[in-house]
């Protein structure tokens, strides 16, 4: 298979174009693609296809041309990413698939069809720098408290549906961020999340200028361990930032440990903006 390797502040993907869907991709492959001393090593699979070869995109098709097929590391599938969708994005005008729109390129996620904006742009408070690509995730909705457990630790946090799950908490005073222990799961309740859940633990950073509210996030995906950086956990922890400070809008700089990204919430919409990289090609052996 012929495949691009490529990265949205650490969050990075095999990138495998297949427009006819003609690539027998299984769980199996995909966790031997993502296997980091066996494979080629990612977080995650974003298989290019067009909507309309895709069972789960057919019904976009007449709206968004192209579809992201999104596995998790483990060869799950997933319904959203949001660095996936820049990083796809990114994939897509380099490999001569698509043009720039201005009102933003349209792409099919098994949780619908969100737009792309290419940097340097700008939509209301939304600033894209060059280099940058945002995504318009749609608006976030926050709709209930749980907990997660760490070894020695419960956390309470507010559960948040960005076209995926996840669950947002907040560190109590005395807990250090860098101190957590994410070398596996979190428990979290199943009742609430019957399909598991994307945790994000957060503190309170320094003001940024341009920015409403500066949040430093970790990150734990389900289906791939702790990552550098999750785009729409991004938006969750925004999302939830901005309603604990009572604003119904802003911009929020959001740091993971890969880079920072720039997530601007404004009525329905939900803008994921930072770098997409696109960093080798090659071919898998059989």
């Amino acid at each position: 298979m012929q495949f691009t390797k490529g990265h949205g502040t650490g969050n990075d993907f095999v990138i495998l174009p297949d427009p006819d869907g003609e690539l027998p991709l299984t769980p199996a492959t995909v966790a031997a693609l993502c296997d980091r001393r066996r494979g080629v090593g990612a977080d995650g699979v974003l298989r290019v296809i067009r909507a309309a070869k895709h069972p789960e995109g057919a019904a976009y098709a007449a709206e968004a041309e192209w579809f992201m097929d999104y596995w998790n590391a483990d060869g799950s599938l997933a319904e959203m990413c949001g660095n996936g969708v820049r990083v796809f994005t990114r994939y897509l005008l380099s490999a001569g698939l698509a043009e720039p729109e201005e009102a933003g390129l349209p792409i099919a996620t098994r949780s619908g069809v969100v737009r792309a904006v290419v940097g340097p742009a700008a939509v209301g408070r939304l600033v894209v720098a060059d280099g940058e690509i945002a995504a318009d995730l749609g608006a976030p909705r926050l709709y209930g408290d749980s907990t997660a457990v760490l070894p020695g630790l419960t956390l309470n946090g507010s559960v948040v549906d960005c076209g995926n799950p996840h669950l947002v908490c907040s560190l109590p005073t005395g807990v250090e961020l860098s101190a957590l222990d994410l070398t596996r799961a979190p428990g979290s309740d199943p009742a609430v999340f019957p399909a598991g859940v994307n945790v994000e633990f957060v503190t309170p950073g320094e003001p940024v200028a341009g920015a409403d509210l500066h949040m430093l996030m970790r990150v734990y995906e389900r289906g791939s361990a702790e990552t550098l950086s999750c785009g729409s956990g991004a938006v969750a922890v925004a999302a939830a930032a901005l309603r604990d400070a009572n604003l119904t809008e802003g911009v929020v700089a959001v740091d993971v440990p890969g880079g920072r990204l720039t997530i601007t919430l404004d009525g329905d919409s939900a803008w994921l903006a930072g770098p997409a990289l696109l960093v080798a090609q090659g071919t898998t052996l059989p």
